[in-house]
C-alpha cells in the first residue's frame, strides 16, 4: 500500500493541468477522466451522449469535471468543445482523441459499401484530426501540450477487425506522427496508445463475446487480462510532464502481441 507522501505525490501528477476528452461518456474515455481528475486535473467530457457523459461528470464532481455535447464529425462541435475549455479553466493543457466508432464485422471486402468505410474514417480519423486542429490553435500560443490519440492493436497489424476500422487506427498512427513533426517546435507532445482487446461493452457487442468468451481470448501475456484501467495509466503517463520528451510514439499495450508470431518459431504456442 503507498504511503501518504507517495499517495500525495501520485495527486500532482496532473495538478493544475486541463484535458478535454472525447468519447469520454463511458468505457475508455470515462475511466480516463476518473484517473485524470483524480490526479489534479479539470477534465471537460465531450461525447453525444449527453446522459451518460453528464453522469460520469456528477460522479467525478462539479469541481473537477464539466460535460459538451460533440460529435467529431463536425468541426464546429470540436471548435465549441475545444472553446468550452477555455473559456471554463483558461487553458487546454491535454486533449485525448478517444471518440471512435466500429461497424459490422463484415469478413469479406465484397460485402462492405463505401458509405459505411467513409463514416467509420469520419469519426476514426477526421474526428483526431479535427480535434488536433483545434487544439493546436490554443496550444501553440502557450508553447506547450499534450495530445493523445487512441489507438488499437488494429493500428499496426491487420486481420483483428473490419477494413474500415483498421484503416482508420492505421491512420492515425500516421496522423500522431505527422503532428509530432509539426507541432514539435511549439513545444506540443503527440502520442498514441494502442490497446489489445479490453473486455468492455464496445468490445463484446462487436466481437459477440460473453464474460467467459472474453476470458478466452488469447494473450501472449498469461495471467493477466487487459483493463480500461491499464489504457488509461498509459494516458496519465503521456499525459503528464514524466513523458516531456516523447513524442511521435505509438504506445502498445497487448502484452507482446503485436510484437510476436504465437503461430511459428522457436516459442510457438501452435503446438
Amino acid at each position: 500500500m503507498a504511503s501518504l507522501p507517495q499517495l500525495a505525490l501520485e495527486a500532482t501528477r496532473l495538478q493544475g493541468k486541463v484535458a478535454l476528452i472525447t468519447g469520454g461518456a463511458r468505457g475508455i474515455g470515462a475511466c480516463m477522466a476518473r484517473l485524470f481528475s483524480r490526479h489534479g486535473a479539470k477534465v471537460v467530457i465531450a461525447d453525444i451522449r449527453d446522459q451518460q457523459g453528464q453522469a460520469v461528470c456528477n460522479d467525478i464532481g462539479s469541481k473537477y469535471a464539466s460535460y459538451v455535447h460533440c460529435d467529431v464529425t463536425k468541426e464546429s462541435d470540436v471548435e465549441t468543445a475545444v472553446n468550452t475549455a477555455i473559456f471554463k479553466h483558461q487553458k487546454l493543457d491535454i486533449l485525448v482523441n478517444n471518440a471512435f466508432i466500429i461497424n459490422e464485422a463484415k469478413p469479406s471486402i465484397v460485402d462492405n459499401e463505401v458509405t459505411e468505410f467513409e463514416r467509420i474514417l469520419s469519426v476514426n480519423l477526421t474526428g483526431p484530426f479535427l480535434g488536433t486542429k483545434h487544439a493546436a490553435k490554443v496550444m501553440i500560443p502557450e508553447r506547450k501540450g499534450s495530445i493523445i490519440n487512441v489507438g488499437s492493436v488494429c493500428s499496426s497489424v491487420g486481420g483483428v477487425a473490419t477494413h474500415a476500422y483498421t484503416s482508420s487506427k492505421h491512420g492515425l498512427v500516421g496522423l500522431t506522427k505527422n503532428g509530432a513533426a509539426e507541432l514539435g517546435k511549439f513545444g506540443i507532445r503527440v502520442n498514441c496508445v494502442s490497446p489489445y482487446f479490453v473486455a468492455n461493452v464496445a468490445a463484446k457487442d462487436f466481437f459477440q463475446l460473453d464474460d467467459e468468451g472474453c476470458s478466452s481470448v488469447y494473450s501472449n501475456l498469461e495471467g493477466i487480462y487487459l483493463q480500461e484501467e491499464d489504457v488509461a495509466q498509459a494516458a496519465l503517463y503521456l499525459a503528464s510532464d514524466e513523458s516531456r520528451y516523447i513524442s511521435g510514439h505509438n504506445l502498445a499495450i497487448d502484452g507482446g502481441f503485436t510484437s510476436i508470431n504465437p503461430i511459428f518459431g522457436l516459442f510457438s504456442r501452435s503446438k
